[in-house]
């Protein structure tokens, strides 16, 4: 350190601070930024303990009965958090949507190999896709009706859905010559048509309509084959 009066520079001030203890005096010193790396470090993991919880406590008890409270409980996290990272309890269920289509984006890449026909790959690309809004039914049961009550909600569906999983899809799609060779709007609308044949016959048929749900698949199936077929 230089005498009284000189002039230090930023490293050496950092590196006698980091010698300190945690308080002097009447005065608190900052976190050293050890901990500061390590509380950013930690961050992603709360954040997803956080969104975890509340998708679960969403689906049990519904949306606007759960508490932010209950859901820091549940993550073992400070309710401040939830304000901190996602502005409230609205922008945590956005975060939730999202989770949800970017880890569905990634299983599709990840568990679902390609098939070695169009046809095939088509079929297990709806037949995967019912089978997720039905694993996904409980928060879809909370986020649907949300969509219709608060436009962001709606949007963020629609941000997630185009940009996230519509692109994935068209993109195995062209793997294959026949699809390659369509328009773009056509190729576009085959891609599209596998998210639509899930949520009919994933969600709303079974579900809202009260179908049996292998009975549901089945006709998802039969239509994906027509569709397919006529390519």
């Amino acid at each position: 350190m230089k005498p009284r009066g000189g002039v230090m520079s930023s490293t050496n001030i950092s590196s006698d601070m980091g010698s300190l203890p945690a308080k002097v005096g009447p005065f608190k010193l900052r976190s050293s930024p050890s901990r500061a790396r390590q509380r950013k470090q930690n961050r992603p993991a709360k954040q997803e303990a956080l969104i975890l919880a509340a998708k679960k406590l969403f689906a049990c008890k519904g949306y606007e009965a759960t508490t932010t409270r209950e859901i820091a409980a549940a993550a073992c996290c400070a309710e401040g958090l939830i304000h901190r990272y996602f502005k409230g309890k609205a922008g945590l269920l956005s975060a939730i949507i999202e989770y949800c289509i970017f880890k569905e984006v990634g299983d599709l890449r990840h568990d679902l190999r390609p098939a070695p026909t169009l046809d095939q790959e088509f079929l297990q690309l709806v037949d995967w896709e019912v089978d997720r809004m039905w694993e996904d039914q409980d928060f879809l049961r909370v986020a649907i009706p949300r969509a219709f009550l608060d436009p962001a909600v709606r949007k963020v569906i629609s941000r997630a859905v185009m940009s996230r999983r519509g692109p994935a899809i068209l993109m195995r799609l062209k793997h294959f010559k026949q699809c390659r060779e369509l328009p773009a709007d056509e190729i576009d609308a085959l891609a599209q048509s596998v998210g639509a044949l899930g949520m009919i016959f994933g969600f709303m048929r079974p579900l809202v309509l009260g179908q049996d749900r292998n009975h549901a698949k089945k006709i998802a199936s039969s239509l994906a084959k027509i569709i397919v077929r006529s390519l």
